[in-house]
């Protein structure tokens, strides 16, 4: 049998090791008081935010709502969705936001028109297919960028617009607040142009292949750090309100924005 795998991706900048490492603890914890053994030490660092898919040894981890419905579809269940105390974010909901540099003339996003933006994923939800929605409600069409890149990483990207490399991105706001946190410098010399439509947060998931009462156990350890005072460090580290049941049917409007760009005349974004 094949180790079981944890990983945190999502947030997870260099400087945000020891702030996972800690939630990871808080969840091995109420495992652990539940009966589960045989769990990582740690979670893994390395993994990518997009992978190639959600291996069947998947305990624990996080991936964006929208692949689950697409690329992962039927690879793994839903176990909780987090609310962040965050811009932006509203309840178990989060949204894209628009980024560039703090100095440059952008009053609108029809001001974007022509502009060079990066982007880091076409399976990104907040990178991609928000924005994409966002543009097709202003009646935009392709080519609506001069250029446009995919680059695999929405912290790069933000570090590009404030150093000048790129004139816009659509990050998470999320991972736009934990890179403001975390380097303020870079942060500072950005900001947030408007956000996109809001979409439900980014879920905690385990894969298809646990077994139903691992992924009970999986639930009430999640339920208990998000409410158990002595983990209060854990949740802010990571700037956790709550983690609510998960309700599959509210990603679907993921898709619907999908479909909804494609009718308004704007199916890719470029």
């Amino acid at each position: 049998m094949s180790a079981l795998r944890v990983s945190l991706p999502m947030y997870n900048l260099p400087e945000m090791r020891a702030v996972n490492a800690a939630f990871w603890q808080a969840m091995r914890t109420e495992l652990a008081l539940r009966g589960m053994a045989g769990l990582p030490e740690a979670p893994e660092f390395d993994r990518a935010p997009v992978p190639g898919s959600i291996e069947p040894e998947t305990l624990f981890t996080q991936v964006c709502g929208w692949p689950l419905q697409t690329i992962y579809a039927g690879q793994a269940r839903l176990l909780g969705v987090p609310v962040y105390n965050a811009p932006h974010c509203a309840g178990p909901t989060h949204a894209g936001v628009f980024v560039v540099h703090r100095d440059s003339g952008f009053a609108s996003l029809a001001d974007l028109r022509g502009c060079v933006f990066a982007f880091n994923s076409v399976h990104s939800n907040s990178g991609m297919n928000l924005p994409r929605r966002a543009l097709a409600g202003l009646g935009a069409r392709a080519p609506f960028f001069s250029a446009i890149t995919e680059t695999h990483s929405q912290p790069a990207n933000i570090e590009r617009v404030a150093k000048r490399d790129v004139d816009a991105t659509c990050v998470d706001c999320v991972t736009y607040a934990f890179y403001c946190r975390h380097r303020p410098a870079l942060g500072q010399q950005t900001r947030v142009l408007a956000p996109t439509p809001p979409s439900p947060a980014i879920p905690f998931v385990t894969s298809i292949a646990t077994p139903d009462d691992t992924a009970a156990v999986l639930q009430a350890a999640l339920r208990a750090v998000a409410q158990e005072p002595r983990w209060a460090e854990a949740r802010a580290g990571l700037l956790l309100a709550d983690i609510v049941a998960p309700d599959a049917a509210a990603y679907r409007v993921q898709l619907a924005y999908t479909a909804e760009a494609a009718a308004l005349g704007y199916p890719v974004l470029a």
